[in-house]
């Protein structure tokens, strides 16, 4: 049940439009008939900027890039919402225009600093909203409220005409009750913009994950005694499981170090520098504890940033590897949820403690989409993040779209039913419509039968080995050559290859498998389970025990004979 408290939803606006900004006069477009709001950091023409600081009070004659597509798009803009000051902060309640409550419990915080933006969407008021996310300002709101938030790739959507906050750290950020329409809304504001002196262009990756995917799961984790919000993760991790994922553990310690450094190194003087000009005239006119931090950014050097830019670099590079282990990473979007009296009585560190799992990712250039996870006993919110390298928005729109389907979950906080999923569009063929088949022999990369998968649309999705408890064997009077292989107590690993095969071809595929070789269960070295080849029993009895070459291709090269030199 959603609460209500007088008056305290309306710290959510800052202005709301007496009636909606149009669009294209046709009102035609991919948005049409939707309506949006923006954070009071992103410019609307004719109307004051103020960054929840009434003092630094700007009229702008334009709208900011993405205003402007997205009202071409056909989307109306209903009006701006309430921040933390200067988009620092992550709880929703460092606004002299008021603190904004949560959609579920106004006792608690919504979230920032992308505050205002969240609610309007969780209470239905608006269909998405534009926020932004420098250390997680646009996925700890779309946690708190049980909605969606896409983080994009830096650069993909043009900031031109947003207030920086870091500027080499910002995203423009979508909020939305359905992954569908934030990538709707997504693609109508992509593109690159030559004003924005970060903007670049992307070529977003195209593909799905997997259908058998790994996810990454930090070695450490802390809820802060936060128990309802630790077994809702525990839950979350069981539910991605479900979905084909493996859990695969990362060490944290180095994106910790990194997401430390954007507030207690010298990288906090680009916050500073942000404001610089208005922040050394009216420095006493900022609300703390935005103006103590803003201030600790004026007692760096240059050298200072140097360091702290090269230690970033160093923990970037020290990360890198856990990529090749792991599709994508899975963190909670925040680790628990405090009370507005809480963080009023400590708000450093209980503002820092939400953006644990989230400060990191900007600065190590990584995409990501927050999504409603569950309900928690209390009634409040708990939401997963999923994190993966720069351009995978589409593919963590995929898998974020099948995660939130299962839940259940209604929309926001409208008690609406979640529509049925649908195909994210600009990416190919969706991991629901694909199986996972392992291969030992014949099909491998490069061998005699491989075109019978490249042929119907296949794609490798990696080269491994099974767990070590098989046996090969290589089947007699067989063309070409097969191999067999069966699970077996005194085993070994067996090197094969997983194939992404469409669902729809997976038919005429087996058709093609002669007896006594069929489609199995093969358990893969890292514990998961995927379809495969396997061989009936009977038909091994005369068979040679080829396993000691470790792979069906290191056995046919075993039998290769090199050409001999002739003496004369």
């Amino acid at each position: 049940m959603v609460h209500e408290e007088n008056g305290s939803a309306a710290a959510a606006w800052i202005a709301r439009f007496p009636r909606p900004v149009p669009g294209m006069d046709t009102g035609k477009g991919p948005l049409a008939g939707l309506r949006f709001a923006v954070k009071d950091n992103i410019d609307v023409a004719g109307v004051p900027t103020t960054a929840a600081c009434p003092a630094f009070d700007r009229k702008p004659s334009a709208h900011a890039a993405v205003v402007q597509k997205l009202l071409d798009a056909g989307a109306s803009l209903l009006g701006k919402t309430n921040l933390d000051q200067f988009a620092c902060g992550l709880n929703g309640t460092r606004s002299p225009y008021g603190e904004v409550p949560n959609a579920f419990d106004p006792r608690y915080v919504s979230g920032g600093s992308s505050s205002g933006s969240a609610y309007v969407v969780a209470a239905g008021e608006v269909d998405f909203a534009l926020g932004t996310d420098t250390a997680g300002s646009g996925r700890v709101p779309a946690g708190l409220n049980n909605i969606v938030g896409i983080k994009p790739s830096r650069g993909l959507l043009s900031a031109f005409g947003v207030v920086p906050a870091a500027q080499s750290a910002d995203c423009v950020s979508i909020f939305a009750r359905t992954v569908g329409l934030a990538v709707d809304v997504l693609l109508a504001a992509a593109g690159p913009d030559a004003r924005d002196p970060y903007s670049r262009e992307l070529a977003l990756r195209s593909d799905p994950f997997p259908s058998a995917f790994r996810f990454g799961v930090p070695d450490t984790l802390s809820f802060f005694d936060d128990a309802e919000a630790e077994a809702a993760f525990r839950d979350a991790q069981a539910r991605l499981v479900a979905l084909g994922g493996t859990p695969m553990t990362i060490p944290f310690a180095p994106l910790a170090e990194a997401a430390a450094l954007l507030y207690e190194s010298a990288l906090v003087a680009e916050r500073y520098a942000a404001v610089r000009g208005f922040f050394d005239a009216h420095g006493p006119q900022v609300i703390e504890p935005v103006r103590g931090i803003l201030e600790s950014g004026r007692g760096y050097s240059a050298a200072d940033v140097f360091e702290a830019q090269t230690r970033l670099r160093a923990l970037a590079q020290q990360v890198e590897p856990m990529w090749r282990g792991i599709d994508v990473l899975l963190v909670p979007t925040a680790p628990t949820h405090y009370t507005r009296d809480q963080m009023r009585a400590d708000p450093v560190v209980l503002n820092r403690n939400l953006g644990a799992y989230t400060n990191f990712v900007n600065l190590l250039d990584y995409a990501a989409i927050a999504v409603p996870s569950s309900l928690r006993a209390d009634g409040l919110p708990f939401g997963i993040t999923l994190i993966a390298p720069c351009g995978s928005d589409l593919a963590l729109a995929d898998l974020g779209q099948r995660y939130h389907d299962a839940t259940g979950l209604p929309q926001g906080a409208t008690g609406q039913p979640l529509p049925e999923p649908r195909p994210i569009p600009g990416l190919g063929v969706s991991q629901a419509q694909t199986m996972p088949i392992a291969v030992v022999g014949a099909h491998l990369s490069g061998m005699p039968l491989n075109s019978q998968l490249t042929e119907r649309g296949a794609t490798l999705l990696r080269a491994t080995t099974t767990a070590p408890r098989y046996r090969l064997h290589a089947l007699p009077g067989t063309v070409p050559p097969k191999p067999g292989l069966q699970r077996s107590a005194g085993g070994t690993a067996i090197a094969l290859e997983v194939w992404s095969v469409p669902v729809a071809q997976v038919g005429s595929f087996l058709a093609l498998i002669p007896p006594p070789l069929g489609l199995g269960s093969v358990e893969l070295a890292d514990g998961s389970w995927v379809h495969g080849f396997i061989c009936e029993g009977h038909a091994l009895a005369d068979a040679e025990d080829v396993s000691h070459h470790g792979g069906w291709r290191a056995y046919i090269a075993s039998r290769t004979v090199p050409s001999q030199a002739i003496s004369t």
